[in-house]
C-alpha cells in the first residue's frame, strides 16, 4: 500500500523553529566536551568520578547524548530518571550547580553558534532549578527559598 511520504518535521522549541545547525554531531561535541571539563574540575570532578566508574563513562556519555537529543531535537531517545542519582549525593549544593552551569556555558559557547548555545543554556538552567527544588524538597528544606540561578549571575 502506497501513501504519501511522511513529512520531515522540524522541532519547535518555545514557539521557534529549531536551528538547522543543531544536530546529533553538535550534541555529541557538547556532551563530550563538557564532561571532559567536569572530570578534571577541582570541585565537580571528585563527585562525578566517585559516582561513575572509569568503565561506565562511555555508557554515561551516551545516555547524556540521548538526554540532550530528546530535550532539544525531540527524538524521544532518553528514557532514564536523572534525578535519583543526584538525590544520593548529600553534599550537592548551589555552588556545585553554579559551577556545573559555568562549565556548561563555556562548552556550549565554544561549540555552538549563539542561538544554539542559548537553547542549551535555557534548558540547563531549567534542569538546574528543577533539580535544586527536588533536592531541597527531599532534604525537607524550605523550597520557597530556592531561587533560580540566572545566567547573568554566573
Amino acid at each position: 500500500m502506497k501513501g504519501r511520504p511522511v513529512p520531515v518535521r522540524t522541532p519547535v522549541i518555545d514557539g521557534k523553529l529549531l536551528p538547522e545547525v543543531l544536530d546529533e554531531t553538535m550534541i555529541h561535541a557538547v556532551v563530550h566536551g563538557f564532561y571532559d571539563q567536569i572530570r578534571s574540575d577541582d570541585l565537580l570532578g571528585p563527585i562525578f568520578n566517585n559516582a561513575i566508574a572509569d568503565g561506565d563513562w562511555p555508557h554515561h556519555l551516551a545516555k547524556m547524548c540521548d538526554f540532550w537529543s530528546s530535550t532539544l531535537l525531540r527524538t524521544g531517545r532518553y528514557d532514564g530518571r536523572p534525578l535519583p542519582p543526584h538525590l544520593a549525593i548529600p553534599e550537592l549544593g548551589e555552588h556545585h550547580f553554579r559551577r556545573w552551569l559555568k562549565l556548561f556555558r563555556a562548552t556550549v559557547r565554544s561549540v555552538c553558534p549563539p542561538e544554539v548555545a542559548a537553547l542549551f543554556m535555557d534548558r540547563a538552567l531549567r534542569v538546574s532549578h528543577s533539580f535544586r527544588l527536588a533536592i531541597a524538597f527531599n532534604r525537607k528544606e524550605d523550597t520557597m527559598r530556592i531561587e533560580s540561578i540566572l545566567e547573568a549571575s554566573l
